[in-house]
C-alpha cells in the first residue's frame, strides 16, 4: 500500500476524521481522550456493517486486530488499514514487527509507551482532540494532531559537539564538518544509545542528529532529558539521504516530486521505514555518476564546498561554523 488514506468514522454523536500517510501510525494520550472509542467504533462497523449505527468511509478496508490469535487474523488481511488498541501486548514483540513487515497494510496502534521493535516516524505520533461541534449540536468532532514535528528545534543552535545516530555516511559527513570548525563529533552507534550519549556528555553543548523516519520509539525519553537541560538539542530530518535529496544537488524532476509527496511513491511492503526508501532512491539515482552514493562509505564529492553548502542549507537554525566565524551570527551558506 502507498499514498494517503482518509478515514472518517462517525455516529450521530461522534465523528473522527483523519488522514494516514505511512504504514505505521501511533496514537497516544491520557484516558478519556477517545482512543479506545475510535477502535471500538471501527470494530462495531466491521462486525455488522449494515446494521451498525457506525458509518465508516475509507478507500481501504479497515480491521481491528486483537487477542492471542492476532497472527492467524493477520494472515487474511491484505491491502487494508489495521487498528490495534492499547493493552494488546503483542505489539511490543519482535515477532509482531517481523510479521507486519511481510504485509502491505497500514497500521494504527494505540499505545502510551514507546514500541522499540517498530521503526515509526516522530511525525506519525498523534494525539486526539475535540475541536468543536460538527453538524448538529450533539455531534462532537475529533481530529488527530501531530505531537512532534520533523524538526523540534526552536532556537538557533551552536553546538560544541555533534552526535549522530550511526557511523555511516551521515556521521562521516558531519565529522568532516566538525573537524573543519573545531567541533567534536561522535556516533551513538544506534538510535537506542542516543539517550545514553546525551547523559555522558551533559556538560557540553550537544546537537543530536538522528533519522526522524524511525526515531519514534526514542523520542519521549530523549525529549524528557532535553527539557531538563539548556545545552542540548535534537534535529530530526527524515534521514541523511533525505537531506541530500532535498538539497537540490541532484537535478532530477522525479526527486522533487518524491520529496514533495513521498507517500505517493513508498510501497509499505517493500519499505518498512522511509529512510530505507530514501537510501535506495539516492543510491539508484547516483549510480554510475560522480555523485555515486554508498551508505557505508561517504563519497568525498559530498565534501566539496558547493555540494556541502547545499546540504547544510537544509538544516535551518543550525550553525556548525560559528567557531570558525568568530561566533558571529552568520548563517551557513
Amino acid at each position: 500500500m502507498r499514498g494517503k488514506h482518509r478515514v472518517v468514522v462517525s455516529t450521530k454523536r461522534l465523528r473522527y476524521d483523519f488522514v494516514l500517510r505511512r504504514n505505521l501510525t501511533i496514537v497516544r494520550g491520557n484516558s478519556a481522550t477517545g482512543k479506545t472509542t475510535l477502535v471500538d467504533m471501527i470494530q462495531e462497523y466491521v462486525n455488522n456493517p449494515s446494521g451498525s449505527p457506525v458509518q465508516l468511509i475509507c478507500d481501504k478496508v479497515c480491521y481491528v486486530l486483537s487477542g492471542t490469535l492476532w497472527k492467524e487474523q493477520l494472515l487474511g488481511i491484505r491491502d487494508s488499514i489495521v487498528f490495534i488498541d492499547e493493552g494488546n501486548e503483542f505489539v511490543k514483540t519482535d515477532d509482531f514487527a517481523r510479521e507486519i513487515q511481510r504485509t502491505d497494510n497500514y497500521y494504527v496502534i494505540v499505545s502510551r509507551e514507546g514500541l522499540s521493535s517498530l521503526p515509526y516516524s516522530v511525525e506519525e505520533i498523534y494525539g486526539i482532540r475535540t475541536s468543536g461541534k460538527y453538524g448538529t449540536l450533539k455531534q462532537s468532532y475529533h481530529e488527530f494532531y501531530r505531537i512532534y514535528g520533523q524538526d523540534v528545534l526552536q532556537n538557533e543552535v551552536k553546538p560544541e559537539m555533534v552526535i549522530t545516530e550511526d557511523s555511516n555516511s551521515g556521521y562521516q559527513f558531519f565529522r568532516s564538518i566538525c573537524n573543519d570548525h573545531g567541533l567534536k563529533c561522535d556516533t551513538a552507534h544506534g538510535k537506542s544509545n542516543v539517550f545514553h550519549y546525551l547523559n555522558i556528555n551533559k556538560d557540553e553543548n550537544v546537537l543530536v542528529i538522528a533519522d526522524g523516519a524511525a526515531f519514534g520509539p526514542e523520542i519521549d525519553k530523549v525529549l524528557h532529558l532535553l527539557r531538563e537541560r539548556e545545552n542540548a538539542a535534537l534535529y530530526l530530518p527524515e534521514s541523511f539521504e533525505w537531506l541530500i535529496l532535498s538539497s537540490g544537488v541532484l537535478k532530477d524532476s522525479e526527486i522533487r516530486k518524491i520529496i514533495n509527496e513521498p507517500s505517493d511513491f513508498i510501497e509499505s511492503m517493500e519499505y518498512f521505514s522511509w529512510e530505507r526508501f530514501f537510501t535506495v532512491i539516492l543510491t539508484e539515482k547516483t549510480k554510475g555518476t560522480y555523485l555515486a552514493y554508498a551508505k557505508r562509505a561517504l563519497n568525498p564529492i559530498y565534501l566539496e564546498e558547493d555540494i556541502k553548502a547545499s546540504i547544510l542549507k537544509q538544516m535551518d537554525k543550525i550553525m556548525l561554523d560559528w567557531k570558525a566565524s568568530g561566533d558571529h551570527k552568520q548563517k551557513l551558506p
